[in-house]
């Protein structure tokens, strides 16, 4: 949808801007699209006539990439907190998705639903108190996307209590607030300082499983079921909670 009328004006130069990656999913888009148009040779000598390449990255080069990419945390942290005093309608928000690790278009999903469900009296229908979880599977056509999935999120319920008294938020206002203040936007890099204080309690499949990665590998398809793990929600929290901490939060215990 972003890109389609690259392929009515016949102009792919915005697409050789792109990153190696990006470049190739949307190139395989607008192939399927031609084919549909019945416009497939018209797009074919595009992707010729601009020098464009269908070999992205291979995983060796990712891999070079993540150990090469220093992140510090301790900046990470100075940002978000940045961010929370710049913005301090919106800095609970900013504790919401550093706890839960939610993809930032996620997370905004989530924040408006809590508050939603909770003005009308339903927040149980998302939020097990009980079990302190955000129950996101049962919201298929908001979290689980073709790629991009949210299951579960367990989260502290003081935590999830400030959420619902909190006002909503679309995906542009805290962007655009936050860089009218002149700071980066760095939400992605909050998931990947998430996982990284998850390894301290977490293994790898339960990791991949909170962050809606569920793989295809004969272990997660048919062996790995949460509810066998007695201690995953307790160990998620510690995690939860260390980060809350960090983030000067001492007051987030559920």
């Amino acid at each position: 949808m972003k890109y389609y009328e690259c392929l009515l004006r016949g102009d792919f130069s915005s697409l050789k801007l792109l990153s190696d990656d990006k470049r190739v999913h949307v190139m395989k888009a607008l192939s399927a699209l031609s084919k549909y148009l019945g416009v497939y040779d018209g797009f074919r000598a595009l992707v010729r006539n601009y020098g464009l390449k269908w070999v992205g990255r291979n995983s060796d080069d990712l891999i070079i990439d993540r150990l090469t990419k220093v992140v510090s945390h301790d900046d990470l942290v100075e940002w978000i907190r940045r961010v929370k005093e710049a913005v301090p309608d919106y800095a609970v928000f900013m504790d919401f998705i550093a706890a839960t690790g939610l993809r930032y278009k996620e997370a905004v999903n989530s924040w408006n639903l809590i508050i939603m469900l909770a003005g009308e009296g339903r927040l149980g229908d998302y939020y097990r108190v009980e079990n302190e979880v955000l129950e996101h599977f049962r919201f298929k056509e908001t979290f689980i996307r073709r790629s991009k999935k949210a299951f579960i999120s367990f989260t502290p319920e003081g935590l999830i209590r400030e959420v619902a008294e909190s006002k909503p938020l679309t995906l542009d206002t805290l962007q655009n607030r936050v860089k009218r203040r002149g700071l980066r936007l760095r939400f992605g890099d909050i998931r990947e300082f998430h996982a990284s204080i998850l390894t301290k309690y977490l293994r790898q499949p339960e990791i991949d499983f909170l962050h809606g990665r569920v793989s295809t590998s004969v272990f997660m398809r048919n062996y790995f079921n949460p509810a066998w793990i007695s201690d995953l929600r307790s160990r998620t929290l510690k995690a939860a909670k260390e980060i809350l901490k960090i983030l000067d939060r001492s007051d987030e215990g559920s």
